[in-house]
C-alpha cells in the first residue's frame, strides 16, 4: 500500500510557498505586486509621501540585501532578493524563513510519523529551500519583465528626445507613462537626478544590480554621449533596435531547446523519482542485498553518476547566446 507520507510532504512544501507570499503581500499590501495596474512610486506619492522620502524607501529596499551578504545564512539568499527588490528586510526576510520553518516541522509532527532528527532536518529544507524558491520566481518574474519593457522605454525616450525634452525630463516620462517594474526603478534615477546625482552614473548602479546586459549598454551610451556629445535620439534609436533584436533571439532560442531542457530536468529527476516510489511502494525490496559488500559502494557509485548527470545534461542544455 502506498504512503501517504511523499503526498504530505509536498503539500507542506506548497503551503511553505503560499504562506510567504501571503506575509509579503499582507505586511506591504497590493501594490508590492508586480501585477500592480498603477506603479509603486506614484502610489506612494499619491498617498501623500515626499518625494525624498519615497525616494530613500525605494532605495534602502533596492540596496538593503547586497550590504547584508556578510550574515551567514542570508548571503546565498541576497543576490536573488536585490533583483526582486523584496521589500522585507534581510532581517525579516530571516525571520520569515525561520517560521515557515517551524510552520513546517508543526506540519511534519502532526501529518507524518517520521522520527525527530528527520523531521527537523526536512523542515529546514522545506524552510530554507522554499523562501530560496520564493525568491527565484520573484527575481525571474521581475528580471524578465524588465527585459520586456525596456526597449518600449528607449523608444519612448527617444520619442521625447526628438520633441525637445531633455534625458533628465524623458527618464522622468517614461516612470509615469510604463508600468512595473521597471517604472519605479527609471522614477528613482529621476528624483536621483533632480537631487544631483549623474544620470549616466545612476542608469550604470541599476544596471550593475539587477545584472542585466542590455542596462549596461543603455549606461554605456548614455556615458559615451555625455563625454563626446552627438545625437542621443539616434544613439537611443539604434540601442532599441539592437536590444529588440536581443530579445527576439533569446525567446527563439528559448523555444527551440525548450524540449531539450524538460528532456534534461526528466532524465535527471526521473532516477531520484524511481528510487523514491520504489521505497514508498516496496520498502523491501532491497532487503535482500543489503548485506552485500558491494551495497554501500554501489550506492555512492550511483549517487555520484546521479550528480554528475544533473550538471552534464544543464551543459548540453546551456546555449551561450
Amino acid at each position: 500500500m502506498l504512503s501517504a507520507e511523499p503526498i504530505i510532504y509536498g503539500m507542506i512544501f506548497v503551503g511553505v510557498l503560499v504562506l510567504v507570499e501571503g506575509v509579503y503581500l499582507v505586511a506591504f499590501g497590493k501594490s508590492i505586486s508586480l501585477n500592480s495596474k498603477m506603479n509603486r512610486r506614484l502610489e506612494m506619492l499619491d498617498k501623500g509621501s515626499r518625494r525624498e522620502d519615497v525616494l530613500a524607501k525605494l532605495r534602502k529596499e533596492m540596496d538593503q540585501h547586497m550590504e547584508s551578504r556578510s550574515f551567514p545564512l542570508y548571503s546565498m539568499l541576497a543576490d536573488k532578493a536585490q533583483k526582486a527588490a523584496i521589500a522585507f528586510t534581510p532581517k525579516q526576510l530571516i525571520m520569515v524563513m525561520l517560521g515557515v520553518t517551524a510552520a513546517a516541522f508543526l506540519g511534519l509532527t502532526i501529518g507524518t510519523e517520521a522520527i525527530l532528527p528527520v523531521r527537523a532536518v526536512m523542515a529546514v529544507g522545506i524552510g530554507v529551500g522554499g523562501v530560496y524558491m520564493w525568491l527565484g520566481h520573484k527575481a525571474k518574474k521581475r528580471l524578465s519583465m524588465i527585459e520586456e519593457q525596456l526597449p518600449d522605454a528607449v523608444e519612448l525616450m527617444v520619442r521625447s528626445l526628438r520633441v525637445g525634452h531633455p534625458f533628465s525630463s524623458a527618464i522622468s516620462i517614461v516612470s509615469k507613462e510604463i508600468k512595473d517594474p521597471l517604472a519605479t526603478e527609471f522614477g528613482i534615477i529621476a528624483d536621483e537626478s533632480t537631487y544631483g546625482r549623474d544620470v549616466g552614473e545612476a542608469l550604470k548602479h541599476m544596471a550593475e544590480r539587477l545584472d542585466m546586459q542590455d542596462l549596461r549598454f543603455l549606461a554605456v551610451a548614455v556615458a559615451i554621449q555625455q563625454q563626446s556629445g552627438g545625437n542621443l535620439a539616434e544613439i537611443l534609436d539604434g540601442l532599441a533596435k539592437v536590444i529588440r533584436a536581443r530579445f527576439r533571439l533569446f525567446r527563439r532560442v528559448k523555444a527551440i531547446t525548450a524540449e531539450a531542457q524538460w528532456s534534461g530536468k526528466f532524465l535527471s529527476a526521473f532516477p531520484v523519482g524511481a528510487l523514491i516510489f520504489i521505497q514508498v511502494a516496496k520498502p523491501d525490496y532491497y532487503d535482500e542485498v543489503l548485506d552485500h559488500p558491494w551495497f554501500i559502494p554501489c550506492c555512492f557509485i550511483v549517487g555520484i553518476m546521479l550528480t554528475l548527470n544533473i550538471f552534464v545534461m544543464r551543459a548540453l542544455v546551456n546555449i551561450k547566446v
